[in-house]
């Protein structure tokens, strides 16, 4: 059994609820079962419980944090009984979306209430898609009428979105799927994006790798759309033509561990299929698979969510000049807009001794 589960999020008016529609409609045809977690705060609200009926608004969040984790477990333990080969589970958001109505002091306490930590609680879904707020450059189209809980302005759907955004900023699989194109462009953007991280072989991984100057640290740590996450990728033996690591990956002490596979296809396109380990799988395949040629490298990653795009900034303990930024892209076409903080020296997209599993094996014969 196959069982992945993601998270939709978004601002106000962002269209989650049809692209709920389209989800069930193309996964279902594709031979998956899909079940629906729905949103726990309109649950609650609709039946009573409310910031504003709580004694205060960590009484409430406490409240829903607790039952948004339940009703996970439930799906999850519901899903592990069924009888079917792939199982996709969506979530109408997800934990780190009630970051966005709290300030860091009742965040901490709603994260402590429940007995969890940042990374487990907010790393703990394979995927999270934000769809942006029409309020964010289709403006024409945002509109109250179609969803009676919604009161938010054209200005306040902004701040709400830029906050969802920060609050998800550090997943290993974040994507931001914007209003550049029509609504139904977005929608299969989402569709695309989703079928990339349940790995069907169809799907291509479009990534484009720069070699900048080394970044403005104190800006990237004072950045509130920015999450430092600290990095050990070690390489496995594989075919030739593909790559095969393992990877722990995690803030304060506290981890995750993945594995992934990459297929080259040509250019900047390959497939990437990941999956998640627990940290005995992960002990298991670095003592009995790790490729000896290549030393594990240690990185700082800067998660940078920027202009609805997502950069991961990878700074090496070896350079004290330069560091490595890479963003997903949709097609190969598509723009991408730097921040002013970020000077590019060099494109590195199709350089092989910039690709990580090079680096690993120079720094061994470094140290050799």
């Amino acid at each position: 059994m196959d069982v992945t589960k993601v998270v939709i999020t978004g601002g106000p008016c962002a269209g989650k609820t049809t692209a709920m529609n389209w989800i069930q409609n193309h996964f279902s045809r594709m031979g998956y079962t899909v079940l629906f977690i729905p949103e726990t705060a309109t649950e609650l609200i609709s039946g009573g419980v409310a910031p504003w009926t709580c004694g205060t608004n960590l009484d409430y969040q406490k409240c829903q944090v607790r039952l948004q984790l339940v009703k996970e477990e439930v799906f999850e333990q519901a899903a592990r009984s069924m009888k079917a080969d792939k199982i996709l589970i969506v979530c109408d958001r997800g934990f780190m979306d009630n970051k966005a109505y709290m300030n860091e002091e009742e965040f901490a306490a709603a994260v402590e209430s429940v007995g969890g930590n940042v990374v487990d609680l907010r790393d703990n879904y394979d995927a999270v898609f934000h769809l942006v707020t029409a309020a964010k450059g289709a403006e024409e189209f945002y509109t109250l009428e179609n969803n009676a809980a919604r009161y938010e302005t054209i200005e306040e759907a902004v701040a709400l979105d830029d906050r969802l955004i920060a609050a998800w900023t550090g997943h290993p699989h974040f994507r931001i799927i914007d209003n550049s194109m029509n609504f139904d462009k977005k929608l299969q953007n989402l569709l695309n994006e989703m079928l990339a991280v349940v790995g069907e072989d169809t799907t291509i991984e479009v990534e484009r790798k720069f070699l900048i100057e080394y970044p403005d640290l104190e800006w990237l740590e004072n950045n509130p759309f920015a999450r430092k996450i600290d990095i050990v990728q070690t390489y496995l033996n594989a075919p030739e033509g593909e790559e095969y690591r393992v990877r722990q990956r995690g803030e304060n002490g506290h981890y995750i561990f993945s594995e992934t596979v990459k297929k080259p296809v040509s250019g900047m396109k390959r497939i990437e299929i990941e999956r998640r380990l627990s940290e005995n799988e992960y002990r298991k395949l670095l003592e009995y698979n790790r490729d000896a040629s290549r030393t594990p490298i240690r990185k700082t990653r800067y998660c940078l969510a920027y202009d609805r795009q997502y950069f991961e900034i990878d700074v090496y303990p070896f350079w004290n000049d330069r560091a490595i930024v890479e963003i997903e892209l949709s097609d190969e076409n598509q723009e991408i807009r730097f921040p002013d903080e970020i000077h590019i020296i060099k494109e590195v997209t199709d350089d092989p001794d910039y690709k990580n599993a090079a680096l690993a094996r120079h720094v061994l014969q470094e140290k050799l």
